[in-house]
């Protein structure tokens, strides 16, 4: 049954009123950064997650071939290597995420010529 012309308007028109929530990406020289990451210094930022969300979300988003190596042994602190296998000149070449004192950073660490 098809929805009679002044349905449709009215329809049209509540769907117009709602906000529009769109979730841009955030990328640093290429690099996916997870969303509500913050500017903090060059390069760097803070991100709203938790360390396992954040370590999660990049096992989502790069896979194996970029390779993970642990770069902390303190106490306290958290830390692993990314590489890009594909990093060109102004490119990420690796990103540093580590936690300490329950915030997350990360470093894009970017490709020079």
């Amino acid at each position: 049954m098809a929805l009679s012309s002044r349905y449709k308007a009215a329809l049209a028109g509540a769907l117009a009123a709602l906000p529009v929530l769109v979730l841009a990406e955030v990328r640093v020289a290429g690099a996916l950064l997870p969303d509500g990451a913050e500017k903090v210094a060059e390069n760097r930022y803070r991100i709203p997650k938790n360390w396992d969300e954040t370590i999660r979300f990049y096992r989502q988003t790069y896979p194996p071939r970029y390779t993970r190596r642990p770069i902390a042994d303190q106490p306290g602190v958290k830390a692993v290597h990314i590489d890009n296998p594909d990093a060109k000149p102004g490119v990420w070449d690796g990103l540093n995420i580590y936690e300490a004192k329950g915030e997350v950073r990360i470093f894009v660490l970017v490709k020079r010529k």
